[in-house]
């Protein structure tokens, strides 16, 4: 796919007020944004959907043809609606604050853009907590030619993580106690199970490190006590699609989750995977992947058998689990796999492993050789100290499986080595949880260092300046924030039209953040060069460091956010203006409403 110049020419030559008239296809879509009760099988509730359900429906566009979308609010409060993933006019992207006012109680709003991409989407509220309340749906774009691979029929899958309790009430509980949804506490019972295993002196010391830092190793996920969903169902209500034996099923999977990762699996089933986050890649063949929250990948199965097949999604903490079936007749119904064990953070997990601190700056920590004492993260929470030196750290690996090599681990400044500071085949980057991803049984799991891009998007370029996002926060407050920095405190990042920007992510937390730039693609840097993959959404795990680069091709101003609800709500969120470019007076911007 090649968007530039048809962003260039259709895009940013549109005026504010309406869209130049053009030869391609137009079409009218209705949505109602509505208060909806929401029906897990295992608890019932209120909450906000479109055209009376949530989720909504699945929009579908077509490439090359121009939208209309009128949105009426049905609700007593205001509300909004960003098209995540989609390129298109700074005032259309829905949020509040920096696109547009929102749309007020009873009002309608009416959309309109051109779609100039295609692929798998979504769509969702970006007001307070409505989107974790239900207000979201999927958009799936088919491309003006053919695709580079071939389907029989096709499903999204849109994964939610549903919860009894309102966003709002959730908000509240985090702010008062961080730890209030954390089921999984340790016991003096797990203490002797640990000292049985590893030794009493070892267990000791390990409950002590983890006492130092304010945590627990099984502090994986913010939020527990949910029901995960697929496509608005339990396991119970069990989505069922069908499928002829022998067919190829393309497979939207869409992770429209407010806090939660999930693993996913069919079990019996080879998975290949051919975009990510609506973007062609070159096809690779899984047994399982990870889909970071606003994540979206699609799969290509085929299964043979006259059998039921299960689409297993478990949460990364192992807390909560759905399944839904793939039939070839009706009233089949496949097994639900079992939940696999509860995984432990590590101090490897933490960066820690041969005593390094991942997510560090170590510059004022002392000359090579000298020992630290505690050190106090940038989250509030103390690490134990280590031993500097060249030799002191071998090497081990990251979370996606690569090797980082003596003293190269993710906190480090790689100024040194070329390209803004990361030579090829360096791997400073990671897919996931923070926690070492593998496939059950044994099996292949995905890694973002398999994902190479069909085709190139943008001609490969050195960037022109790099701009360092350190992810911070305090877990004991709940308050996440950039570069020690919460949103309703910072000065927007400021990038000039046609530059190539360079982020440089350092996540100094103990928390994943799947980040996500509005309005542009982020081109993730695996070491492929050309052909590094095209994200909007970019997953940055405890104590890693992540690159990605960005072509300045959309004037306006933009959110840029960890899409962790309630980490973006709590501060970990950015506007960012483009000055310069087509339209440069018409995309003059007034200073958006802090949050």
């Amino acid at each position: 796919m090649s968007y530039v110049h048809t962003l260039r020419a259709g895009v940013l030559g549109l005026s504010v007020a309406g869209f130049a008239t053009t030869q391609a296809e137009a079409g009218t879509y209705n949505l109602t944004v509505d208060r909806v009760t929401i029906d897990t099988g295992k608890f019932t509730r209120s909450g906000i959907g479109y055209n009376g359900a949530s989720p909504g429906p699945v929009l579908r566009f077509k490439e090359g043809e121009d939208v209309t979308i009128n949105v009426t609010n049905n609700l007593a409060e205001s509300t909004s609606v960003h098209w995540h993933g989609l390129i298109l006019h700074y005032q259309q992207d829905g949020v509040p604050g920096i696109s547009y006012d929102g749309i007020k109680a009873g009002d309608t709003f009416t959309y309109k853009f051109p779609i100039i991409q295609s692929g798998t989407y979504w769509f969702h509220s970006h007001t307070e907590f409505q989107e974790p309340d239900g207000a979201y749906g999927a958009i799936v774009i088919k491309p003006k030619k053919r695709e580079p691979f071939r389907f029989h029929r096709e499903y999204v899958v849109q994964l939610t993580d549903a919860h009894p309790h309102a966003g709002s009430r959730i908000m509240r509980n985090l702010k008062m106690m961080p730890d209030y949804y954390n089921r999984q506490q340790r016991t003096i019972a797990d203490f002797f199970k640990d000292a049985e295993k590893m030794g009493f002196d070892a267990a000791m010391r390990d409950r002590l490190d983890w006492g130092e830092m304010r945590m627990m190793p099984n502090d994986i996920e913010d939020l527990q006590g949910f029901t995960p969903l697929i496509n608005g169902k339990s396991t119970a209500q069990n989505w069922t699609g069908m499928f002829k034996p022998g067919e190829r099923v393309r497979l939207r999977f869409i992770n429209s989750s407010a806090m939660t990762y999930f693993d996913i699996r069919i079990p019996g089933m080879k998975m290949t995977v051919v975009q990510a986050d609506g973007n062609n890649v070159q096809p690779v063949t899984v047994d399982e992947f990870r889909i970071a929250v606003a994540e979206t990948y699609d799969v290509l199965i085929r299964p043979k058998k006259e059998k039921a097949y299960s689409i297993f999604a478990e949460s990364v903490g192992r807390t909560a689990s759905v399944r839904a079936t793939l039939a070839p007749t009706k009233g089949l119904t496949a097994e639900t796999p079992k939940m696999r064990t509860p995984p432990l953070l590590t101090m490897a997990d933490m960066g820690m492993a041969h005593g390094a601190h991942a997510g560090m700056d170590h510059g004022a920590m002392g000359q090579s050789g000298d020992k630290a004492g505690m050190h106090k993260m940038p989250d509030g929470k103390m690490m134990p100290g280590m031993k500097h030196g060249t030799g002191a750290m071998k090497s081990h690996k990251i979370p996606d499986g690569t090797v980082m090599s003596g003293a190269a681990h993710a906190s480090m400044d790689h100024s040194a080595h070329g390209k803004m500071g990361m030579k090829a085949g360096d791997k400073f980057y990671a897919a996931g949880s923070g926690l070492m991803p593998s496939a059950a049984n044994g099996g292949k799991f995905l890694s973002y260092s398999e994902l190479r891009a069909m085709r190139p998007l943008y001609k490969d370029r050195e960037a022109t300046r790099e701009i360092e996002l350190r992810l911070t926060g305090n877990m004991e407050r709940y308050i996440w924030s950039i570069n020690g920095v919460k949103f309703s405190k910072a000065e927007p990042i400021r990038l000039k039209y046609g530059e190539r920007v360079r982020f440089k992510f350092v996540n100094e937390t103990m928390m994943t953040h799947p980040m996500h730039l509005h309005g542009m693609w982020s081109i993730l840097d695996t070491g492929k060069g050309k052909w590094d993959p095209v994200k909007h959404v970019v997953s940055v795990s405890p104590g890693t460091t992540a690159y990605m680069e960005t072509e300045v091709d959309a004037p306006g101003q933009w959110a840029f956010h960890c899409h962790l609800s309630y980490h973006a709500d709590s501060g970990m969120f950015r506007k960012v203006i483009v000055e310069g470019g087509p339209k440069a007076k018409e995309a003059s911007l007034q200073p958006g409403k802090g949050g």
